[in-house]
């Protein structure tokens, strides 16, 4: 694991420069253009739901921070942050009943990416908080890192890929991304794996099926790494899955 400045001198190094202003043209949260991507970021009320917003305008989309179920339901790119603890953030969906209007839009044929807790709340349970089921969207389970490791595991550390597909499309080997976690998610299926990530042990730092995706690493503190990744999704939402 390394620290911020080694990343930005290491594999980030070999990023193309991100495109200028002028070039983007960055949406404001909120706003639409005509032909800006609009992402749903579901607000289940836990994290830094806004940076992820922000972190998306940057990137050209529209971004729309909801509560509401009935917009949830009617997306077709939707976006699952999340820090802090896997209990409150799946209660906190669930009391705005946004639980059942993702999992219809899922069922239409959204896109959905979640981010840091909110790759977590793709599965069906936590060893955070066992007496409380994730979404069930992607089989295995939350675990936490064993003993002997300092947690959280934060900061620079390196992707593996494990499964090539649009959404790490132009992300060097051995990239830096920025993480923040006490738990790791352990998917039951070996082909659900798209990154590897060593903290004591190798974990899944980004896991998906179909058009569902997670990585658990924060996009909007990762630099320009975290920025194509969000940049791969608009594309990748607009496709057809990875």
């Amino acid at each position: 694991m390394s620290g911020g400045r080694e990343a930005e001198t290491g594999p980030l190094a070999e990023f193309p420069p991100a495109p200028a202003p002028s070039e983007r043209e960055p949406v404001a949260a909120g706003r639409v253009r005509g032909d800006s991507p609009v992402v749903t970021v579901v607000d289940h009320g836990a994290g830094n739901l806004a940076s992820v917003v922000r972190a998306l305008g940057r990137e050209g989309a529209a971004a729309r921070l909801s509560r509401d179920p009935e917009e949830v339901a009617a997306a077709t790119r939707l976006v699952l942050p999340g820090d802090g603890h896997f209990g409150e953030a799946m209660r906190g969906l669930r009391r705005r009943n946004l639980e059942a209007p993702l999992s219809r839009a899922i069922e239409r044929g959204a896109s959905l990416l979640g981010i840091c807790v909110g790759l977590q709340m793709l599965f069906p349970e936590s060893e955070e908080a066992p007496e409380v089921p994730g979404l069930g969207l992607l089989p295995g389970r939350v675990r936490r890192f064993g003993p002997g490791l300092v947690v959280p595991h934060i900061g620079w550390n390196q992707l593996e890929a494990i499964a090539p597909g649009l959404l790490f499309e132009g992300i060097p080997e051995g990239g830096y991304a920025y993480f923040l976690h006490s738990f790791f998610v352990a998917p039951a299926r070996t082909r659900d794996w798209l990154t590897r990530t060593d903290y004591g042990i190798p974990f899944a730092s980004a896991a998906g099926a179909g058009r569902i995706a997670g990585i658990q690493f924060h996009p909007e503190k990762s630099g320009r790494l975290g920025a194509r990744v969000l940049r791969n999704y608009l594309s990748w939402a607009g496709g057809n899955g990875r």
